[in-house]
């Protein structure tokens, strides 16, 4: 199957739009490939640094410089279940590295903080900053120039984006990044959301709620909804940079511990010291990306990731934007329905074929670039492949020919819908985005007039009081990455949700984030500029008509005079202090607009 047109014709623009960073970058990376292993250069007394505390097998492999050296970058916590399987992953990636004549080191580690234990919360506000200190931590971790190769441990939100910044940054070495899986189902998600909704309205009290939540998240593995977690997962097998078919394999199983192994010796055979050096940043390139958009778009995925892929893609000097997204998402049919965008959760998408399936589909229908560099190194078709272990042996075997399940995957000829689940919406409010692909489309257009809040609390405490008796744009702002680090305002959903369910017209528009889970609600985020750097939010009152249009694309007040006012000003001093808020206003200061991918090191990298 040719190219579909509209996918070729965005990667063409997004190569001409990045020539003036991807030309330098790739030039860098060029110059740090010839320069060899850099353990070649290091004087002695460097080196014995480097390998002190090695056994002395290691360090004779190491100080000879003709075996691999594995750098591990792990973002291993027991505070974290998608994390929690990484304490066991040096020891095992050491011992394959070992076993294929290389050597393995942990570089170093970098934070990892839990979305679903800081939402609502202060430390929300230090959520989206955390992937720019991730990158700097590992860009710490690599300086040392000891390694051949890389091996980088995370799953979840903001990490794995970090992560990919840090390995297109140190794009001459190979990066293979390795995954823990999700865990087991619990009680099905719709419940899950059910209890919320009742906990909202005083049915059910904490007890209850508190029930079900553990009962959700039970064990090591990713939260299995398909929030930014495991759309990450999704983005590393579409744009080459895990093993085929290991993202959602689950934790603690023999298939899992052997797709670890494999990733570990991988990375040694893909380094300069191989036969198949495969650098990052030959795999993370305008097709990369721009498959990575389409696997977004097809299975529904997190709107973080419309964020966070912009700043991912700046690191390998490939300028995208939120048009392209859109123009992606209008030739991308969604095949996936799971949770927020359907009832099943991620356990139940894997086994009805999962992302080798999709992947296969998307190929066929010329819908994916099959020519990419990826690590495991024979371009996009290796993904519809599916691992497995025969007699103890893994080998990978044709996946899945046919969706196992319609009511969670569908072929791209038959999608849920012939769109993808993404929308931009711009107009004289600004720009933001919208994921529809669990909005009934009757809600896809909402006017109604305005409620002003600057921040979710307000909004919950007008609920309770019982203020929202019609219909209602309820506008939060304040929220972005300039006035508080653009939490994510998930605590939201089951508010909006119960106001929808008793059958008011309700959107949400803010200069802040939803989760990765959000779902049935209109909701107009990352709305860009934001209200404290110029954005028109802060011109909004009580009252005022607004229309949020995602079948046109429109996000417009209608109130005739509104420019005409003076911009309100917050009172934003109660973020700057607590909870590590202070160590963060160099972040607050230097970040750069959402649409641009909200990050304070753009600037810096180029």
């Amino acid at each position: 199957m040719s190219l579909n047109a509209t996918v070729a014709q965005v990667t063409d623009r997004i190569v001409e739009r990045s020539k003036p960073l991807r030309r330098p970058y790739l030039d860098r990376m060029a110059r740090a490939r010839d320069e060899g292993p850099k353990r070649a250069h290091l004087t002695c007394g460097n080196q014995a640094h480097a390998y002190a505390a090695m056994g002395s097998r290691d360090k004779k492999s190491l100080a000879t410089t003709s075996a691999g050296n594995l750098g591990i970058i792990t973002a291993y916590n027991d505070m974290l279940s998608a994390h929690q399987p990484y304490e066991t992953y040096p020891d095992l990636i050491r011992r394959a590295a070992r076993a294929a004549g290389g050597t393995a080191q942990v570089a170093g580690g970098v934070p990892a903080m839990c979305d679903g234990v800081t939402q609502g919360q202060a430390g929300m506000e230090l959520s989206l900053f955390s992937r720019d200190v991730i990158a700097m931590a590992a860009g710490v971790a690599l300086s040392h120039d000891v390694f051949d190769a890389t091996v980088y441990l995370g799953v979840c939100d903001k990490i794995v984006p970090g992560l990919v910044i840090a390995a297109a940054t140190f794009g001459h070495l190979p990066a293979v990044f390795l995954p823990a899986g999700p865990m087991t189902s619990g009680i099905p998600n719709d419940e899950k959301s059910r209890v919320r909704q009742q906990f909202a309205t005083g049915e059910v009290g904490r007890d209850k709620l508190m029930e079900a939540e553990m009962a959700s998240y039970h064990g090591p593995g990713t939260c299995t909804f398909y929030g930014t977690a495991n759309t990450n997962q999704m983005l590393m097998e579409f744009m080459g940079l895990h093993l085929p078919g290991s993202s959602f394999v689950n934790p603690g199983t023999p298939l899992r511990e052997a797709l670890t192994v494999e990733g570990a010796k991988r990375a040694l055979a893909i380094s300069a010291l191989g036969n198949q050096y495969t650098p990052a940043c030959d795999v993370l390139d305008e097709r990369a990306f721009v498959n990575g958009i389409v696997g977004l778009n097809a299975t529904g995925g997190s709107t973080n990731l419309l964020i966070h892929l912009i700043a991912m893609a700046r690191a390998a000097g490939i300028v995208l934007d939120w048009q392209d997204f859109a123009e992606l998402s209008d030739v991308t049919p969604l095949m996936a329905r799971v949770y927020p965008n359907g009832l099943a959760d991620v356990n139940h998408f894997h086994a009805a074929g999962g992302l080798g399936y999709m992947i296969g589909e998307l190929l066929e229908d010329g819908l994916l670039h099959p020519d990419t560099r990826t690590v495991a190194g024979e371009g996009l078709g290796r993904y519809t492949e599916e691992p497995k272990l025969i007699d103890g042996a893994l080998v990978w075997d044709k996946g899945a020919g046919e969706s196992l399940n319609d009511k969670i995957l569908r072929p791209a000829s038959d999608p849920f819908q012939p769109t993808g689940g993404l929308r931009r919406l711009t107009g004289n409010l600004g720009t933001g985005v919208m994921k529809v692909s669990a909005v009934a489309p009757e809600r896809h257009v909402i006017e109604a007039p305005a409620r002003v809040f600057h921040d979710q609390e307000e909004v919950k405490a007008a609920f309770k009081a019982g203020e929202f008796t019609s219909d209602t744009v309820v506008v939060v702002r304040f929220q972005g990455p300039k006035a508080n680090g653009m939490p994510e305002l998930h605590s939201l959903t089951p508010v909006l949700a119960v106001l929808q369910d008793r059958g008011l017209k309700v959107a949400l528009v803010t200069d802040g984030r939803m989760s990765g889970a959000s779902g049935k609600v209109p909701s107009a985020i990352h709305v860009s500029p934001e209200a404290l750097d110029g954005g028109p939010l802060a011109l909004l009152r009580d009252g005022d008509l607004v229309r949020v249009d995602a079948a046109s694309g429109a996000l417009d007040v209608l109130t005739p005079g509104v420019f005409d006012r003076h911009p309100v000003r917050a009172d934003l001093s109660g973020n700057e202090t607590g909870t590590g808020r202070d160590l963060f206003s160099t972040f607050r200061r230097a970040v750069g607009p959402a649409e641009a991918g909200a990050s304070s090191l753009i600037s810096e990298m180029h």
